[in-house]
Order: C-alpha cells, then sequence, then structure tokens
C-alpha cells in the first residue's frame, strides 16, 4: 500500500496550465484573468449517501469532480481549478489509479487544473472546492427571477433517479434506457456550455442536484416569488414521476427567462444539440410556493420536493 505522499505524487501531481504554482507546496497560487470575478464552491460526496460502495473507481472519479463543475456552470462561469480532500480506507493502487484517471478525465474536458488538497484514512469521502472565473457583474444568481418569467430545464430530469433505483433492484429497466439512466447517474454531464450561453438572456438559474421541485423552490424563495409548473408526467404517484420531479442527481440547469428570450432559447438547444424544455411561469404569491399540474392541467400533489439530508421531523 502506498505511503500518503507516494499517493499523491504518483497519483495526482501533473502539470498545470494556467497556475503559477500547484501542487506540491503549502498552498496555490492562481492569477484571475482580468475583469474576472472568482466563483467558489465546495461539494462532498460520501459513500452510502452519494455513491454506492461498489461504484466504479473511475466513473467515481469523474463524479467527483463532475458534480463540484455543475455548480460553477450555474452561475455561468467558467470552471478553472480545484482542491481534492480524499478520505479512503486502505487504498489499493490500482482502485486509485482507476478513480485518478475519471477524475483527470473530467478535468481535461473543462480545462480544469488540480491545485492542492489532502488524503487521510477514514471511511471513503471525497471534497472538492473548485474555483471558476466570470465577468464582473455577470454571474447568474438564484434571485434574479422576476414575475411572468418563463421557466426552462436542460436535458432529461430523473433520468439519475431512475439509474439508481434500477442498481438498487427498485425497478428493472430496459436496454438502451438502462445504460443512458446509469450513465446520467455515474457520468453526469456539467452544462458549463450551457451556463455560458445563459448570461444575457437567463434572471436566475441553479442546477438540479436534490430534485427539480426542491432545486427550482431554492430560486423562487431567494427571488421572493412563487411558480406555476405543468409537466408531462402521471397525475398518479409513480417511480418515473417522482424521478422526474424530485429525484434530483441529474446536473442539468433550471433557469427562468424573460419570454422575450424564447426564441433565443430555442436557438441556443440546436446549437449545444441539448433539450431545453419550457415548464413554467415565475409569478408572484406565497414565497416559494409551486403550482403543480400535470400535461392536462389537473393539480399534482406531491410527498417531496427532493432530497434533503437533514429533513424536517416537525408536525
Amino acid at each position: 500500500m502506498p505511503s500518503e505522499f507516494e499517493l499523491i505524487a504518483r497519483h495526482f501531481t501533473r502539470g498545470t496550465t494556467h497556475t503559477t504554482l500547484g501542487v506540491g507546496d503549502d498552498g496555490a497560487l492562481i492569477t484571475p484573468a482580468p475583469g474576472q470575478e472568482l466563483v467558489i464552491s465546495t461539494d462532498m460526496l460520501v459513500e452510502g449517501t452519494h455513491f454506492l460502495p461498489d461504484t466504479d473507481a473511475e466513473d467515481l472519479g469523474w463524479k467527483t469532480l463532475a458534480v463540484n463543475i455543475s455548480d460553477v456552470a450555474a452561475m455561468g462561469a467558467r470552471p478553472r481549478w480545484a482542491t481534492l480532500a480524499a478520505v479512503l480506507p486502505a487504498p489499493t493502487s490500482d482502485w486509485i489509479e482507476a478513480f485518478a484517471r475519471g477524475f483527470f478525465a473530467c478535468a481535461d474536458e473543462f480545462g480544469i487544473d488540480l491545485i492542492g488538497g489532502d488524503t487521510t484514512r477514514g471511511p471513503r469521502a471525497f471534497c472538492v472546492t473548485i474555483l471558476g472565473e466570470v465577468a464582473a457583474g455577470h454571474a447568474l444568481r438564484r434571485s434574479g427571477a422576476g414575475v411572468g418569467d418563463d421557466i426552462w430545464v436542460s436535458g432529461q430530469p430523473g433520468r439519475a433517479a431512475l439509474g439508481l433505483a434500477h442498481l438498487q433492484g427498485r425497478t428493472v429497466l430496459a436496454e438502451p434506457r438502462r445504460a443512458g439512466c446509469v450513465a446520467a447517474l455515474q457520468r453526469p454531464q456539467p452544462r458549463v456550455a450551457l451556463g455560458l450561453a445563459l448570461q444575457g438572456l437567463a434572471t436566475a438559474a441553479i442546477d438540479v442536484s436534490d430534485g427539480l421541485l426542491a432545486d427550482l423552490g431554492h430560486i423562487l424563495t431567494a427571488s421572493r416569488v412563487a411558480a406555476s409548473v405543468q409537466v408531462a408526467v402521471p397525475s398518479a404517484p409513480t417511480l418515473e414521476r417522482d424521478a422526474w420531479l424530485s429525484g434530483g442527481d441529474d446536473y442539468e440547469l433550471v433557469f427562468a427567462a424573460p419570454p422575450s428570450c424564447r426564441s433565443a432559447i430555442d436557438t441556443l438547444a440546436g446549437r449545444l444539440q441539448l433539450a431545453l424544455t419550457r415548464i413554467g411561469t415565475v409569478e408572484a404569491g406565497s414565497v416559494g410556493a409551486i403550482d403543480l399540474r400535470d400535461a392536462e392541467g389537473n393539480p399534482l400533489v406531491i410527498r417531496r420536493r427532493g432530497y434533503d439530508h437533514f429533513p424536517s421531523t416537525d408536525t
């Protein structure tokens, strides 16, 4: 078994492309481009909570970085630097090598330098802090949605939750759907290009990590508004309905934009070859409230909006 320092040197030390001083010192040195603000976010993945114990190491390496990139994408920023803290049981070189391969494949895909981190022994968990750049004053926030704005979502929400349900034996998906849903869970694709393109179009944005309704609720609360949402899902509770509305782990983007931007957003969907679906409208009303209806306009009642690590026990 490699020592801590051998592990870092062998698997997590590599050249950088836009960093003054990277891994190997007490701290990193970075220089943001002129006129840019830094976007900084931290996310943690814990075995048994965020990933299954038998998750492929290379897939887990990709996902560990990808879910953090998604936060930067949701703010319309370009990811640039990351640190990685890893808690590992007695690590095997093969497992670490595969994890690092997936992590750096994601880093290379999105132009990110790994600039530091830490390792320690314990139950498996990973924590990434990511830094991105955005032109000063142009970051997308949760708090900008206005009454009358359209509500949009990218991609196909619910696929990751269905992939997890399949792996846990709660449903059986046939091919090729099984492969697509499991890939959505294990190898999420951060919507960086979409986030960058939404500057000047979207008034507010967030990524779908805890569930479509839960994350939309964060926009509504921050913007002090309500919403009506109409979606083509079954009225009766089903696994597929709940996955679409509250499954989470998709890392798609939910965003608000004025109706005047509809044509530009449709054009953007074609350019990115990414589905962008208008699902509702921002309204005045009780802050955070969502009037949820099916495709026929019938009210939908859903037990929970999304995942919460510390759900309320109040009655």
